[in-house]
């Protein structure tokens, strides 16, 4: 089963949707029982960082979330505000979030020009993921974003974006991968990448270049 992490968020029955339409089992849950006993973790969603982190402290759900990634070594999959807060911080709100990659979230600069990005945008790839494949290198997914990750690392970085400017757009590190963009609203591709996921076993894949090809 696949535990699709409920923290009060949005758009979690979208990706609930897709899940099962791909013919995976899966769950909308805050359960930490049934969280575990997954075999995959999805975490999802739209809103604002302070008030994601805030819901997942209450709900127990970040603790949760940093044993099935560091100890349990499972697969997860973070998507949209799923990426934001497994960095250290966000710019929005200030919020302190849940550390699992290092680095920061920031708000794109004026100089972007219409902020939030909202449409279809190309995706990059920087280094071999199993999340990439049969989706070529430059397809288009559908994004919603005011904030962008910010790795310590470009060896995080798997695939980036360019809105004014370059930005990573997957991120990555050991059985953890996230998206800003929203797989789930996707079309073809997106689904194509959320059923790599749901096949994925973790494994570690190579690390990316250091590079943005983008």
């Amino acid at each position: 089963m696949i535990a699709i992490v409920d923290y009060r968020a949005g758009n979690l029955t979208s990706v609930l949707r897709a899940v099962k339409h791909l013919g995976h089992d899966a769950e909308i849950t805050d359960d930490p029982q049934k969280i575990r006993a997954a075999e995959r973790v999805i975490f999802p969603g739209v809103g604002a960082a302070g008030e994601s982190m805030a819901n997942l402290r209450r709900l127990g759900l970040d603790k949760v979330l940093a044993e099935e990634v560091y100890r349990a070594g499972k697969p997860l999959l973070g998507i949209c505000i799923g990426v934001q807060v497994i960095f250290e911080r966000s710019e929005e709100n200030g919020a302190t979030c849940l550390g699992l990659i290092p680095g920061e979230v920031k708000r794109f600069p004026p100089s972007v020009g219409k902020v939030p990005q909202i449409g279809w945008n190309a995706v990059r790839y920087a280094a071999p993921h199993p999340l990439f494949e049969g989706v070529p290198d430059g397809a288009e997914f559908y994004f919603v974003n005011s904030y962008y990750p910010a790795p310590a690392s470009p060896e995080l970085v798997f695939a980036c974006t360019k809105y004014g400017i370059s930005f990573a757009s997957v991120v990555g590190c050991g059985n953890l991968v996230a998206t800003q963009f929203h797989l789930e609203k996707s079309g073809k591709v997106g689904l194509k990448m959320l059923d790599n996921f749901c096949r994925w076993d973790g494994s570690a894949p190579l690390t990316a270049s250091g590079r943005f090809p983008c």
